[in-house]
C-alpha cells in the first residue's frame, strides 16, 4: 500500500527483523502523537504502526467495521452507543483546541477572542478584522482592514464536536443555528478543509484566515494563537497547564466520568477548549492476533509513553485515570474467550 494512501503517517522506523502491521484510523488531532508513540514503539517491537488521520468520525466507522485494530477519537461514545457496537473506551491524553490567525502585524498570540465573538465570525455576523467590537477587546493592537476568512473542517471531527460545544455554551445563536456537532453545515462565508494539517494550510495560505485545530499543531507548525475569554472572565493563553486546570476542574478526575465535559471549565487558568482524545477496540475480538498487539501497544503507551505525550505539548492522564485506562484495556477477549488484554499485559511484564 502506498504511503499517500496513509496521508503520509507511515509510523515506525524499520526495525532488522520484519515488522508486523498495527492498523489504526481516526483523530487527525492526535496523528502527531501516534507517530512519534509508533516510532518509538518500533525502536523496541518489530511493528510497524500505520495510522490514517481521517477525523474521529471515519475512525468511529473503521473500528465499528472491524476494518482497523483500534479506532481513535476525540469524542466518547455514549455508554449505549457503546453497549450496541461492543466497543471499549479508553482515555489517552488531553489537549486543547486553538483558534489560529494568519494576521499581517498582529503579534504572535496577542489577538483576544471572546466565545461570543468566535461565534459571531463562524456565522458571518462579524466579517471584518478592524469590526468595533474586535477592537475593543484589543485596544492595543493596530488590526488590519481585512475581510475575515473563517476555515471550518469539512470531515467529522472531535475538534469541531468541541468547539461547537463551546460555542454553544457562549452563544446562544450558535446553539440555535448549529449546537455540538462533529460535523457543521458550514455557511457559504466559511471555506472547507480537510483534517488538521488541511486547516493548517488553509491558515498559513492566506491573510485574514482564522481556523482552529489542537494545540500540539499550534506548536509544531508555530502558528498564531489566539487568547480566549474563559467561564471565570479571564483571557487566558493556550498552555498545556490551562488543559491540566481544565482537566482538575472536570467530572474526568472527580468522578472518573470520560463522557463529562471538559470545556468552559471552572478555574481562572483554566483554557476554555479542553478536550479529550480515546482509542476503541473490540469487546470481544474476531480477529485476535491484531487486537492483541494493539492491547499491547496502548498498555505500552500508558507505561512508557509518558514522555512522548509530555514532549508534545499534551497532558498526561492522572496516575487514577491511568489505572482505569488497564482496567478497560484488560476487560478485552477474543470469541474463544481468551483474555487478551491480560495476556498482552503478562507479556509486557515478563
Amino acid at each position: 500500500m502506498r504511503a499517500t494512501l496513509w496521508t503520509g503517517l507511515l509510523l515506525a522506523c524499520a526495525p532488522a527483523q520484519a515488522a508486523d502491521t498495527l492498523t489504526g484510523a481516526g483523530s487527525s488531532a492526535a496523528a502527531l502523537l501516534y507517530r512519534a508513540w509508533g516510532q518509538a514503539y518500533a525502536r523496541q517491537h518489530p511493528v510497524e504502526l500505520q495510522y490514517e488521520a481521517i477525523g474521529s468520525s471515519a475512525g468511529l466507522k473503521k473500528i465499528r467495521a472491524g476494518e482497523v485494530a483500534f479506532g481513535a477519537s476525540d469524542v466518547a461514545p455514549s455508554e449505549a452507543e457503546l453497549q450496541r457496537d461492543q466497543l471499549v473506551l479508553v482515555p489517552t491524553f488531553v489537549s486543547g483546541a486553538v483558534p489560529v490567525v494568519n494576521l499581517p502585524r498582529v503579534p504572535r498570540g496577542r489577538l483576544r477572542l471572546s466565545g461570543e465573538l468566535l461565534a459571531d465570525i463562524y456565522l458571518g455576523r462579524v466579517t471584518r478584522w478592524n469590526a468595533p467590537e474586535l477592537q475593543a477587546l484589543n485596544p492595543g493592537l493596530n488590526l488590519p482592514d481585512l475581510p475575515i476568512r473563517p476555515v471550518g473542517r469539512s470531515d467529522g471531527s472531535g475538534t469541531t464536536y468541541y468547539v461547537s460545544d463551546y460555542l454553544s455554551q457562549v452563544s446562544p445563536a450558535w446553539l440555535r443555528q448549529h449546537g455540538r456537532q462533529t460535523q457543521i453545515a458550514w455557511a457559504d462565508t466559511v471555506s472547507r478543509a480537510k483534517g488538521s494539517q488541511g486547516v493548517v494550510q488553509a491558515v498559513q495560505d492566506t491573510p485574514g484566515t482564522i481556523g482552529y485545530v489542537d494545540y500540539n499543531y499550534v506548536v509544531e507548525q508555530d502558528l498564531n494563537p489566539v487568547q480566549l475569554r474563559n467561564a471565570a472572565g479571564q483571557f487566558v493563553a493556550p498552555s498545556v497547564a490551562g488543559f491540566r486546570a481544565a482537566l482538575r476542574a472536570s467530572d474526568w478526575v472527580s468522578k472518573g466520568d470520560f463522557h463529562a465535559p471538559l470545556t468552559q471549565r471552572t478555574g481562572a487558568a483554566s483554557w476554555p477548549i479542553a478536550m479529550g482524545s480515546f482509542v476503541l477496540l473490540p469487546r470481544v475480538s474476531s480477529q485476535s492476533e491484531a487486537t492483541e498487539r494493539a492491547l499491547r501497544f496502548l498498555m505500552w503507551t500508558l507505561l512508557k509513553g509518558d514522555t512522548v505525550v509530555e514532549g508534545l505539548s499534551l497532558v498526561r492522564l492522572p496516575d487514577a485515570l491511568q489505572a482505569q485506562a488497564f482496567k478497560a484495556l484488560s476487560s478485552v477477549s477474543d470469541r474463544q474467550g481468551r483474555a487478551l488484554g491480560a495476556i498482552a499485559f503478562s507479556s509486557m511484564t515478563r
